[in-house]
C-alpha cells in the first residue's frame, strides 16, 4: 500500500527483460560493480577563494565536498570479473490455438483412429503444437568464490537451463538454489567445480541520496555496458509488495535485470529489478532491491531455497485524516478492513475494524510499514500486537503463520479453500485430490501441473487427466500415488501402470520409472 500522500507507481513501472531478442512486456535492469579509486579520485578537500570583509586580500580556504571521480575506468577493471551476463532458456508456452488437429473436441470417432491420431502426435505432450524454447537474458553478480551468484527472480522463473557468461567470456552452467518472486531476488550456483571465482559484497552503509552509483549489465543482450548515476530516492514504493526500493537515475534497460548498483567502494548498495517507463525504455528512473534487505533474502535462500515470512493474516489500509478524525485516533497505524479465514489474527480475536499500532515494542506507521515488520518475523513467533479498538487500547498475543504462496493466497483472499498439492519430481508432476478440484469428480488425483520434458507427457498425460489407480491401488490423494510407484519399484519393475481417464475416456498407460 502507498504511504500516506505518496502514489505507488505501480501502473507504468516495469521489469526488465529481453524476450528471444524482441522486447518484452518486462523490462530488465543490471549493473556491474565497483572496487577501490585510487589516483581518480578528486581530494576530499577543495581550494575556494573566499573573499573576507576585513582585507583587501582574498583568502584560500579548505572546503570538504565529498568524491566527485574524474573517471571510473579503474572502478569498472576492477569489478568487471565478478558481473555476468544471464542466458535462460525456458519452455515455451503452447500456442492458443489448442490441440493442433481438435480431435478430442470431435465426437463419434472410433477408438482405432483416435489411438492413431495420438500416435501420430508423439513428441507433441498433451496433443498441444510442439513448445519451442524461449530466451530470457539478463544479470547478476558472483558474491562468493566458490560461484554463488545473486539475479532476479523473473529473470530464471521457469527456466530449464542457465548459462552465466563471464567478462572474460568463460560460460558456465547454473543452477537454481532458490528464488523469492515477492522481492523478486534469486540465488544460483556455478556448476563448476574447483575454480575460484571473482567476487564483490554488499554495502556496509545505506547509500544517501545523492550518492554516486555505478551500473554494468546486459541490456539488450549487449554484454557488459556501464552506466553512472546517483541515488534519486530512498523507499520508493512501486506497487509490488511492501518493500522499499532505491530509485536511481543511472540509465538501465531491459538486459539488466539483476545486475548490482554499486558506490564508489565498489560495494553492492542495490540489485537492478525494475523501470519508471512510458516507452519501455530507460528515462532515467530505475528501482534496486536494497543492499540490506537483499542479504537477508539470500542468506535465506541460501539456508533453505525459500524465504519464510511471518504471516497475521489480514487485510489492511492506512489511517488517513479523515477517519483518523472520525475515530477520535492520531492518523497513524494500519486498520484491519478484513480478516483471513481461521488466520493467525481471526484466531486470536482481532476483529475487522481494529487499529493496529504497534508489534512487540515498535510503533506501526502505516500499513506498510506493518507489512514490512510482519514479514521480517519467523513463522510460529508469539507476538503482541497492539491495537486501538473504539477508543480502548488492547494488547493481543498471536502466533504468527508463514506467509502462503501466491495462488494460496489468493485463494484465502477470496475466500476459497486451496486444495491439497504436491509435486512428484519422479513423474514431472504437480497433484491434488481430484474430489477438491472443482469439475475433476471425485474419485482419483488430478494433473494440477506437468512436465513437458517428462516421460509421462511423452505419453500423452496432461493438465486435467484424472489417475485413478497406479500399480492396482486406487489413488485418492497424492500420496497414495507416492505409495503404488513404491510397490512397482519394489517389485523390480521398470514401469508403473496407471488407469487414467481423460475427459469421458479411461485407458491404462504405463510410465517408466526413474532409476533410484
Amino acid at each position: 500500500m502507498a504511504e500516506p500522500g505518496k502514489t505507488p507507481l505501480t501502473a507504468s513501472v516495469s521489469r526488465l527483460g529481453i524476450l528471444a531478442r524482441k522486447p518484452a512486456a518486462l523490462a530488465v535492469a543490471g549493473v556491474l560493480g565497483a572496487a577501490v579509486l585510487g589516483a581518480s579520485i578528486i581530494p576530499e578537500t577543495a581550494s575556494v577563494a573566499v573573499a573576507q570583509s576585513n582585507t583587501s586580500a582574498s583568502q584560500t580556504v579548505q572546503t570538504p565536498y565529498g568524491r566527485a571521480p574524474l573517471t571510473f575506468a579503474d572502478l569498472v577493471e576492477k569489478v568487471r570479473p565478478a558481473v555476468v551476463s544471464v542466458q535462460v532458456k525456458s519452455r515455451g508456452r503452447p500456442g492458443p490455438d489448442g490441440p493442433a488437429f481438435g480431435f478430442k473436441d470431435m465426437p463419434g470417432i472410433p477408438d482405432d483412429l483416435r489411438d492413431f491420431f495420438e500416435r501420430f502426435q508423439q513428441g507433441r505432450p498433451g496433443g498441444q503444437p510442439p513448445r519451442r524454447p524461449q530466451l530470457a537474458q539478463g544479470s547478476g553478480f558472483i558474491i562468493s568464490p566458490d560461484g554463488y551468484v545473486v539475479t532476479n527472480h523473473h529473470v530464471i522463473a521457469n527456466a530449464s537451463e542457465i548459462v552465466l557468461t563471464l567478462d572474460n567470456g568463460e560460460e558456465h552452467e547454473a543452477t537454481i538454489i532458490g528464488s523469492d518472486e515477492r522481492t523478486d531476488l534469486a540465488l544460483l550456483k556455478i556448476k563448476t567445480k574447483g575454480k575460484t571465482f571473482p567476487t564483490v559484497s554488499f554495502a556496509k552503509k545505506k547509500a544517501r541520496v545523492g550518492d554516486w552509483v555505478l551500473a554494468v549489465g546486459n541490456p539488450f543482450g549487449l554484454g557488459g555496458t556501464v552506466t553512472a548515476g546517483i541515488v534519486s530516492a530512498h523507499n520508493r514504493d512501486i506497487g509490488s509488495g511492501p518493500y522499499g526500493y532505491l530509485q536511481i537515475d543511472a540509465a538501465v534497460n531491459r538486459g539488466n535485470s539483476g545486475g548490482p548498483a554499486f558506490n564508489l567502494d565498489g560495494e553492492v548498495v542495490g540489485v537492478n529489478t525494475a523501470i519508471f517507463s512510458p516507452s519501455g525504455g530507460n528515462v532515467g528512473i530505475a528501482f534496486a532491491v536494497p543492499a540490506d534487505l537483499t542479504q537477508k533474502v539470500v542468506a535465506q535462500l541460501k539456508n533453505g531455497g525459500t524465504v519464510a515470512r511471518g504471516w497475521l493474516g489480514v487485510t489492511i489500509q492506512n489511517v488517513n485524516p479523515d477517519i483518523a478524525e472520525s475515530l477520535g485516533i492520531e492518523p497513524k497505524g494500519a486498520m484491519v478492513t478484513k480478516l483471513s479465514e481461521n488466520g493467525p489474527a481471526a484466531r486470536s480475536r482481532i476483529e475487522v475494524g481494529d487499529v493496529i499500532v504497534r508489534v512487540g515494542d515498535e510503533d506501526i506507521k502505516d500499513s506498510r510499514d506493518l507489512a514490512r515488520k510482519i514479514a521480517d518475523i519467523a513463522p510460529n513467533t508469539k507476538v503482541k500486537i497492539t491495537v486501538l479498538r473504539e477508543g480502548d487500547r488492547k494488547v493481543i498475543p498471536v502466533t504468527l503463520g508463514k506467509f502462503p504462496s501466491g495462488r494460496k493466497l489468493a485463494a484465502l483472499r477470496s475466500g476459497k479453500v486451496e486444495p491439497e498439492t504436491e509435486q512428484l519430481d519422479s513423474l514431472g508432476m504437480t497433484l491434488a485430490p481430484a474430489s477438491e478440484r472443482g469439475g475433476a469428480g471425485e474419485e482419483g488425483v488430478v494433473i494440477v501441473d506437468i512436465d513437458p520434458e517428462s516421460a509421462a507427457a511423452g505419453k500423452g498425460l496432461k493438465a486435467g487427466d484424472v489417475i485413478l489407480k497406479v500399480a492396482g491401488i486406487s489413488v485418492h490423494n497424492p500420496r497414495d500415488v507416492e505409495k503404488g510407484l513404491e510397490k512397482a519399484r519394489k517389485r523390480g519393475r521398470g514401469a508403473v501402470d496407471m488407469l487414467v481417464r481423460s475427459g469421458e475416456r479411461q485407458r491404462f498407460i504405463a510410465i517408466p520409472l526413474k532409476k533410484t
